[in-house]
């Protein structure tokens, strides 16, 4: 029973610190606010937003144990120090449990050696009830490993599919610019008979071209880069959480097994190795805690995000912002494009293809005749605000189809054979024309999204809503299952020494009973 003591001890002292500290109830604060700061740069004020203020208050042991205030911020150190001081008590216990245990195992080794031994003595009482604790503790510890590797699965798929979500939503963004920067590129090519865009307009797009290039690559950039970090980090969580509920699951099986076989030896080799094991699972244990608070961090952060799209925050680094001047640069000449297109469109339309030929050869005479050709709707003003399309005019979506009426068959010199005023090439190259311009205006909204930043806003409220719960509610399994394996394999180590012994005590006192008439028979026989 001495050793009994020696060994539970360390277990008294894991449980009362549990308790002492309120499991981990302390750590998580449900309440959470928002604090807006304004700072002054470089002459105007710029908003930095502190996310995720109150649950991020946390002691950070790198400032003297204050209490850390700057808010959700994955590459701050102090955020990352205050957060991992979350798990010190796990960490504590882990320490405690491996110095512990270590000391009791030794000081039963200098009893045992060292010490006369008493007479065996053996209780039926004792020997069944250790049988059902170690039993329990098993059943217990399988069970964990079972809602370990369930949960670690679980999680695995969850932040997977988290991260293709913001990978892909990232990825649209960015083939949303470069396809925007290609139909500029063609507008700059477009020439209809003689007119083509002004120079300064094509001078604009050059230079909106390399400005969208540069948006679209740092974009690609940040999200790759993060994209690959998260994955190493997550394939070595999956592994190292694998391997923990496996070997686990051995351990406490085999030392079931070997405590009722009354295998003394591999029990005692059982119990080192589960010693180490279950110091290490605790330290897992605490490391998936902090995990599981940054997890539920960063989910009330995108939150608060999503509120104030605008401000500056730590999140700009998982999933930036398009550049505001580039947003607005972008949007500013996707307009004036446009209207340029369509003011060239409708100069030829009337200029050229509505007006009846002169009587002597010109670039403005190819036989046109028939009907007027109508003209096309300009969406924008000169001033680039929206504008009501007058009656007769075409609409994007059907100029090509009317004007198709207007076409004539035309000779080897280009001019028109039959009724009409537009020639195959005209009528090919306005129709380009017609297409660019619609693409510009699709592209509007997308753009107005760019440029208020809310592409990011929709997908960190996806995230929030469709993947945070799953990653708290998984994460939480993870920690559950470890913290159920390092308990019921911490109290197993004692009951396998306990049983083992147990059980030899009840072959010794059988033995007593058959060779009663002759203890040295006993004796012998036992040796």
């Amino acid at each position: 029973m001495k050793s009994l003591v020696f060994l539970l001890l360390p277990i008294f002292i894991f449980f009362f610190s549990l308790l002492s500290h309120g499991g981990v109830s302390h750590i998580l604060h449900p309440e959470t606010e928002r604090v807006l700061v304004e700072t002054a740069v470089s002459g105007h004020n710029s908003s930095s937003l502190i996310l995720a203020d109150q649950r991020t208050r946390r002691k950070d042991p790198m400032n003297d144990f204050k209490y850390y205030t700057g808010g959700w911020n994955i590459s701050d150190d102090h955020y990352i120090s205050s957060v991992s001081f979350t798990s010190a008590p796990l960490f504590a216990i882990a320490a405690i449990w491996l110095v512990g245990f270590g000391v009791s195992l030794l000081l039963i080794c200098c009893c045992y050696c060292c010490l006369r031994r008493s007479p065996y003595d053996y209780s039926k009482t004792t020997y069944t009830f250790s049988l059902f604790l170690l039993s329990f503790f098993t059943i217990s510890a399988i069970v964990g490993c079972i809602v370990l590797y369930t949960g670690q699965g679980k999680f695995h798929e969850s932040t997977t599919d988290t991260l293709d979500y913001v990978v892909s939503q990232s990825n649209d963004t960015v083939y949303n610019l470069k396809n925007l920067s290609s139909i500029l590129s063609v507008a700059k090519g477009i020439q209809i008979d003689q007119l083509s865009l002004p120079s300064n307009v094509k001078t604009d797009i050059d230079r909106v071209h390399k400005m969208i290039n540069d948006a679209a690559s740092n974009l690609q950039f940040e999200t790759r880069k993060n994209e690959n970090d998260i994955k190493n980090v997550l394939k070595d969580v999956r592994l190292a959480l694998i391997i923990i509920a496996a070997v686990m699951l051995l351990v406490a099986i085999l030392g079931f097994l070997f405590s009722i076989l009354g295998v003394q030896f591999l029990v005692y080799i059982l119990v080192i190795l589960g010693w180490i094991l279950v110091a290490a699972t605790l330290i897992l244990c605490g490391i998936f805690l902090a995990l599981h608070n940054i997890v539920g961090d960063t989910c009330v952060a995108m939150n608060e995000w999503v509120e104030n799209p605008m401000a500056h925050t730590a999140l700009d680094d998982i999933l930036p912002c398009v550049d505001d001047a580039t947003a607005q640069e972008t949007m500013s000449q996707s307009k004036e494009v446009e209207f340029q297109l369509v003011g060239m469109v409708n100069n030829i339309i009337n200029n050229i293809s509505n007006i009846d030929p002169p009587q002597f050869p010109s670039f403005l005479n190819y036989n046109q005749s028939g009907p007027l050709v109508p003209t096309l709707c300009n969406p924008l003003t000169a001033n680039k605000t929206v504008r009501i399309c007058q009656a007769g005019e075409l609409q994007f979506n059907n100029a090509t189809t009317v004007w198709r009426n207007y076409v004539c068959q035309v000779s080897a010199n280009n001019t028109c054979t039959t009724v009409g005023r537009l020639t195959p090439k005209m009528y090919q190259q306005m129709s380009t024309a017609v297409n660019v311009s619609a693409d510009l205006t699709e592209y509007g909204p997308w753009l107005t999204g760019l440029l208020d930043c809310s592409f990011v806003r929709v997908t960190f409220f996806g995230i929030q809503n469709d993947h945070c719960p799953d990653l708290k509610l998984f994460s939480e399994w993870v920690y559950i299952g470890l913290a159920m394996v390092s308990g019921a394999v911490m109290v197993s180590l004692v009951l396998w020494i306990f049983y083992a012994r147990t059980k030899k005590h009840r072959k010794y006192t059988k033995l007593v009973i058959e060779y009663a008439p002759s203890p040295v028979a006993v004796d012998r026989q036992w040796k």
